[in-house]
Parts: C-alpha cells; sequence; structure tokens
C-alpha cells in the first residue's frame, strides 16, 4: 500500500500562492541621476543608468518589457524623462518614484 499523504485545499492553495511568487519578476530599482550624484551618495542594491542613457542601456539589464521597474532621481523629473524613454522602447510596468528621498521611503515599507 502507497504511503500518501493528504493536503487540505488551504494547504495547496498556500503552497501554490507561494511556489508562483517565485516566478513572480522582482522590482528592479533604477536610479537615473548623473554618476557624479550616484558616487556622492545612492541607494544600495540599485541599479545606475543615468537618464539620458536609459534607452541605451537598458537592454544591458536583459529585463523583460513586463517587469517592474522603479525609477528615481533628485527629484523625479529625470525619472519621469526616463519613464516616457522606457514606456517608448514598450516596457509597461514603469514607475516615477519620485526623489532618491521617496525612493529610500517606498523602499522601507
Amino acid at each position: 500500500m502507497r504511503n500518501i499523504s493528504r493536503i487540505t485545499t488551504v494547504a495547496f492553495l498556500a503552497i501554490a500562492l507561494s511556489a508562483c511568487s517565485l516566478f513572480a519578476p522582482q522590482t528592479v530599482w533604477i536610479d537615473v541621476r548623473t554618476l557624479d550624484e550616484y558616487n556622492e551618495d545612492h541607494i544600495s542594491n540599485t541599479e545606475h543608468i543615468p537618464h539620458l542613457e536609459i534607452a541605451t542601456q537598458i537592454s544591458d539589464l536583459d529585463l523583460d518589457k513586463n517587469t517592474p521597474i522603479k525609477l528615481f532621481c533628485r527629484s523625479g523629473v529625470r525619472a519621469g524623462l526616463a519613464l516616457t524613454a522606457l514606456e517608448d522602447l514598450g516596457y509597461t510596468n514603469v514607475e516615477n518614484v519620485g526623489g532618491i528621498a521617496d525612493a529610500r521611503e517606498v523602499r522601507s515599507q
């Protein structure tokens, strides 16, 4: 006789949902300030691509066009320009978080 363990529907759903989250794309944070600004102060575990180079360098990250991308700069203006450039390239899940202080606050939540 085979030993088959029983699993409740709730437990099965919990396991299935956790497995799905393993395959969900991770949010990519991109600092679009200048290199000097980045070197002066930056958030660890974020990418750095200056806003004027975002259209030519985003492909270096090898992201799916639906990957969640959060952009930030000093005040949000350059992040807005970078957002438009990425949307023009077909990225569909891009957000302007604002300035670096805003990004720090959102990441800490």
